[in-house]
C-alpha cells in the first residue's frame, strides 16, 4: 500500500479547505495576501505588524524593470512562445539565483553564523563582523548581501528597516547586517546593504529560515514578471529581441 503524503498546510472536505486550520473563506474576508502567505510559511498568523512588514519586503522584490535578469529573461521567453505565459514566467524565475534575487538565503546563513559567533564568543555584534569579513577576505569570498549594480544606496534599504525599528521587529539581523555593512566599508570598500541582505536581515528577526530568504523573493517578483510578459504581449511583436552577436571563432574551413 502506498504510504500518503504528509501535510500540515491545506486540508479539505467536499464544502470546505482549511489553510493553516483557518477556513479559506474567513480568510479570504480577513487576512491579506501577505498574512495568508507568512501563516503558510510559519504555520501562524501574523501580527498586523508582521504582515505589513512582509507585505512591504514583498513589493520591494515586485519589479527592477526589464532590464534585470529575470525580467529580461521572462521577455526573452515570450519573445520567441508568445503562446505560454506561463513558460515565460517560469523562466524568468529559473534566472533567480545565487547572482540575481537569490542571495538572501546565503545572507541569512552569513547572519546566523555572526549573531552565533558574538553569541558563543561573548562579543558584540560589530566585533563578530569584522572576525567574518576577515575570514571571507582570507578565503577570497564575497559576502551576500552587499553591493548593487545601480544603487550606490538601495533605497528600499531605509523604508524596510525604518518599518522593523517603528514595528519593535527590529533585532539581532538588522543590527547585524548594518556592523557587516560597516566592516565591509573599512575592511574592503564601501558597499551597500542589497535588497538580498535587507530582507534576510528582516526575515531573520521575523524568526524564518534561511530558504524564505529566496522563496520569498521568488513570490513578490512573480508579480513582477506577470506584468514584464503581460506588456511584452500587449507592446511588441513576435521575435523582436535581437541579441548583438560578434563571432570570434575559426574562420571557415574544410573538413579533414
Amino acid at each position: 500500500m502506498t504510504e500518503p503524503w504528509r501535510t500540515g498546510i491545506t486540508t479539505y472536505d467536499e464544502k470546505n479547505i482549511w489553510v493553516g486550520g483557518y477556513a479559506i473563506g474567513d480568510l479570504m474576508q480577513r487576512a491579506t495576501f501577505a498574512e495568508t502567505i507568512f501563516l503558510l510559511h510559519a504555520g501562524r498568523m501574523p501580527s498586523k505588524e508582521e504582515g505589513k512588514l512582509l507585505d512591504a519586503i514583498l513589493i520591494s522584490s515586485a519589479d527592477h524593470g526589464p532590464g534585470s535578469p529575470s525580467a529580461a529573461t521572462a521577455r526573452l521567453a515570450c519573445s520567441g512562445n508568445r503562446g505560454s505565459v506561463s513558460s515565460a514566467i517560469a523562466a524568468g524565475i529559473l534566472a533567480i539565483g545565487d547572482q540575481h534575487g537569490g542571495a538572501g538565503m546565503e545572507c541569512m546563513e552569513v547572519i546566523a553564523e555572526g549573531v552565533g559567533i558574538a553569541k558563543s564568543e561573548d562579543i558584540s555584534l560589530e566585533v563578530a563582523a569584522e572576525k567574518l569579513v576577515d575570514n571571507y577576505r582570507a578565503r577570497g569570498a564575497r559576502v551576500a548581501g552587499m553591493g548593487h549594480r545601480q544603487h550606490t544606496s538601495d533605497p528600499r534599504k531605509a523604508v524596510l528597516f525604518g518599518m522593523a525599528e517603528s514595528y519593535g521587529l527590529s533585532g539581532d539581523g538588522v543590527k547585524f547586517m548594518l556592523a557587516l555593512e560597516a566592516a565591509v566599508a573599512a575592511k574592503v570598500k564601501p558597499l551597500p546593504i542589497n535588497i538580498d541582505g535587507v530582507l534576510a536581515a528582516i526575515l531573520f528577526d521575523l524568526g524564518f529560515p534561511p530558504l524564505m530568504g529566496r522563496l520569498i523573493f521568488i513570490i513578490g517578483r512573480t508579480a513582477g514578471l506577470s506584468a514584464e510578459v503581460a506588456e511584452e504581449l500587449r507592446r511588441e511583436k513576435a521575435m523582436r529581441i535581437k541579441v548583438p552577436v560578434t563571432y570570434d571563432g575559426p574562420a571557415p574551413r574544410e573538413l579533414p
